[in-house]
């Protein structure tokens, strides 16, 4: 066990040399007591992040993708920020595509949904309407705005919340429409769930026992850098007998923290992030 923990760290050391993180706005939770009337209201795709600076698309991590010439050459020479998704419940077959190292016909599939325009000047729904400007003269049938409403109060959002997970969805993202671009958490970009939920790095496993003997009983997992604890709870039988790989990124689900810092009662949701 020692063994595939010190791989596990040195796997995890080597890819954070490989790629630079674009910097990024990044979502606040929703607290009760923020004032969102008026903001825009949208879905929280669940799909893989992509960031294009005008040239290249590359992943939240800063790697590459290998999208094929055809997706990009049309994409305007601006910055864009977004999810690449094909619907609710098809994160798995996303992430299989775009892990790829060559383009492929896989790609036929995906549309690149935008919710951010990075550096552009003007709020959020100034920044936005560039983007619809140049897609006015140059549509391009995989390139898409998600759809923004005005948020009026917190039933209309509670409704619309519902609605969302109904038929699968993530959760909703709500933006004030005034504030300039910003990188990093931003009180301005807030994620409304019915759960909270975070990334991680499994970094180990601990075997099962009873019924899971000779599989995986939990994965061992840290948060940013050095938070470690077990996750043994959401993992299917398929999952225990073929875990997440030690130094992939997974999403779990949580109820608020220890006092010590550690999330309470986490359960294993997806493999996240490609690397």
């Amino acid at each position: 066990m020692k063994r595939i923990f010190l791989a596990g760290l040195l796997f995890i050391t080597s890819l954070s040399a490989q790629a630079v993180s674009p910097d990024l706005i990044l979502l606040t939770p929703y607290q009760a007591d923020m004032d969102i009337n008026g903001w825009l209201m949208s879905e929280k795709l669940d799909g893989v992040r992509a960031y294009w600076n005008g040239q290249q698309l590359y992943s939240r991590k800063g790697n590459k993708l290998a999208a094929p010439d055809w997706f990009t050459s049309k994409l305007p020479p601006f910055e864009l920020d977004g999810e690449l998704w094909i619907k609710q419940g098809q994160f798995e077959q996303v992430l299989s595509i775009v892990s790829r190292n060559e383009p492929h016909s896989g790609w036929q599939a995906i549309s690149y949904n935008i919710f951010e325009v990075p550096n552009a000047q003007g709020g959020f729904a100034e920044r936005l309407n560039k983007l619809r400007q140049y897609m006015n003269s140059q549509p391009l049938k995989h390139l898409r705005i998600i759809p923004q409403i005005i948020c009026i109060n917190k039933n209309q959002l509670d409704a619309q919340l519902k609605r969302v997970e109904l038929k699968g969805g993530e959760g909703l993202v709500l933006r004030n429409p005034d504030s300039p671009y910003e990188t990093g958490r931003s009180l301005n970009a807030v994620k409304v769930k019915s759960y909270d939920d975070m990334e991680g790095v499994v970094i180990g496993y601990r075997q099962g026992k009873g019924k899971y003997t000779g599989k995986v009983g939990s994965l061992w997992v840290e948060i940013d850098g050095n938070r470690r604890f077990y996750i043994g709870t959401g993992l299917s039988d398929k999952e225990r007998s073929n875990p997440p790989p030690i130094g992939s990124e997974i999403t779990f689900k949580y109820l608020g923290f220890t006092s010590n810092g550690i999330p309470r009662f986490a359960s294993f949701m997806r493999i996240r992030k490609m690397h």
